[in-house]
């Protein structure tokens, strides 16, 4: 049994994928199991490309974290050496 789409990984997802453009590649299918298969694939890589999106915002906030610390870090060394002199 499938795992449920909210929780299926990007490595699942995108594995499903290569197995149903493999299938579409492969020919032989009728047309109505065509394009129910095209359309599970497009489904499949929108979902891929929402996941690619998620973790692309994730690393952009994670880096603009990491460089608001290294600016007040940078500050706060400005201010101590303001005072020392």
């Amino acid at each position: 049994m499938a795992a449920p789409k909210s929780r299926q990984s990007f490595e699942d997802l995108y594995k499903q994928l290569e197995a149903k453009v493999a299938l579409l590649e492969q020919g032989g299918l009728s047309l109505d199991d065509s394009l129910a298969a095209y359309e599970e694939a497009v489904a499949l890589a929108q979902r891929c490309q929402q996941l690619l999106e998620k973790a692309e915002l994730r690393i952009t906030r994670l880096k603009e974290s990491i460089a608001v610390r290294e600016e007040a870090a940078a500050y706060e060394t400005a201010v101590e050496d303001e005072e020392e002199a």
